[in-house]
């Protein structure tokens, strides 16, 4: 009888440890995800500093994640983080490297590939978890049912979901066959969705995401270039004119392709213009943006028929 007693006890113990534990856990996932953890990243004036810190914060996320896997917030902290740091700290570097350096480039982009997958399954995880049968819903005919249920709060999930998988496939478009199918038939629908809910979320990130989308992708699968300026205005707007990103997405997405490097200049100028202490909480992207500015200015040359047959001309006639 002692020993069945002493049994319970221990288990007792266990099981109140266990869920001190849990709590403890839970505690600090709702700590580290909260609404203004983020700034502490974005708001910093150091990007070497936080592209620095990134990974061991990645990982510290992960280890709570692995213990508290349902927890809403560290599930959209964990997925955004892998997410930005691909695209900050790994793609951008990697596409400003020296022609020199072309293997260290391809190793790169092919890390920021990784990053971008890793953390847009964290994401779709979550969906799926707050609605069942969301992975794959497209390929079932299911997806619009599912879209249909999601709230406002869900709009981050989507933003960063999107942006994952279509960073990802930015940098190897032919590593899927059915990629057509699931941008028209899954990802467009799902930030349409995103912008019915939330048309401005986070100062404008929807439209600028749609000055990309619409001059960039095929209008098979919903590109559409007569929407892009409207995206930009709206993105310029809702920013309040303090955000360096829409101007080097419209120098990109929609100047280069036309070939007007008038736009092209105007707009990175404008970008390089922005005040960066203007909006703290955004003090890190402005500072990213404005690099990405400098360089493409700088290499203005590579991305323009007009500027590389001047060059020419200048370097014969010398």
């Amino acid at each position: 009888m002692f020993r069945k007693l002493w049994g319970i006890a221990l288990l007792g113990a266990a099981l109140s440890s266990c869920s001190i534990n849990k709590l403890a856990v839970n505690a600090v996932s709702d700590a580290l995800a909260g609404g203004g953890a983020g700034d502490v990243f974005t708001g910093d004036e150091d990007p070497e500093l936080v592209g620095d810190a990134i990974p061991f914060a990645i990982k510290m996320y992960e280890t709570l994640l692995a213990q508290n896997p349902r927890h809403e917030g560290l599930i959209l902290t964990t997925g955004s983080l892998f997410i930005m740091y691909a695209n900050a700290f790994v793609q951008g570097p990697a596409e400003m490297l020296d022609a020199a350096d072309y293997q260290k480039k391809v190793n790169g982009l092919a890390r920021a590939r990784k990053l971008y997958l890793r953390g847009a399954d964290i994401l779709y995880k979550g969906l799926d978890i707050k609605y069942s049968g969301f992975i794959g819903a497209y390929q079932r005919g299911e997806l619009d049912t599912l879209l249909a249920k999601i709230k406002q709060e869900d709009v981050p999930f989507l933003y960063w979901c999107v942006a994952g998988v279509l960073s990802a496939y930015s940098l190897d478009p032919f590593s899927s066959i059915d990629l057509g199918n699931r941008i028209r038939d899954e990802l467009y629908p799902m930030m349409l969705r995103a912008y019915e809910l939330d048309p401005d979320f986070n100062k404008g990130a929807l439209d600028d995401f749609f000055v990309l989308f619409y001059a960039s992708v095929p209008e098979t699968m919903g590109g559409d270039k007569s929407r892009v300026n409207f995206h930009f205005e709206r993105a310029v707007e809702k920013s309040q004119g303090m955000s360096a990103g829409p101007y080097v997405s419209y120098a990109q997405a929609a100047a280069v392709p036309a070939q007007d490097y008038n736009a092209f200049k105007e707009k990175l100028e404008q970008a390089l213009a922005i005040d960066i202490d203007a909006d703290p909480g955004n003090r890190l992207v402005n500072i990213l943006a404005q690099r990405k500015a400098r360089f493409l200015l700088d290499n203005a040359v590579d991305y323009f028929i007009e500027l590389e047959v001047d060059s020419e001309w200048e370097e014969w006639e010398e």
